[in-house]
């Protein structure tokens, strides 16, 4: 992911949690809101209660790669939010996850967003 595709200030991720939308699952909280780039930006939150910092780094690397994979609408601002039973996720569940909460977004490219 390179750097104009990060959310990274934390006016950006509050932005997000008061005016975005959220969906869930058992693994991640997906919250999106429009931005009117030319691009989507993504940030990932994984607390404490995820793990220590060797399994929080783990499933930040984990994710960026599965979302890395999938073709998302340009012009969102997305924030996944890794609940605990995440750290114990594999790699193919997180992927899932992760295309389960962009497809009931309707984030994926190709399809209409809400």
């Amino acid at each position: 992911m390179n750097k104009r595709e990060r959310l990274r200030a934390r006016k950006d991720f509050v932005s997000v949690y008061q005016k975005g939308r959220a969906w869930a699952n058992q693994l991640l909280v997906l919250r999106a809101l429009p931005n009117d780039l030319p691009h989507h930006r993504c940030g990932f939150v994984v607390s404490k209660r995820v793990g220590k910092a060797v399994v929080r780094n783990r499933l930040k690397r984990r994710l960026r790669e599965g979302l890395r994979a999938q073709p998302v609408q340009p012009g969102w601002d997305l924030i996944f939010v890794a609940r605990p039973l995440a750290a114990g996720a594999s790699y193919d569940e997180l992927q899932e996850a992760i295309v389960n909460l962009l497809s009931r977004a309707r984030l994926l490219d190709g399809v209409d967003p809400v």
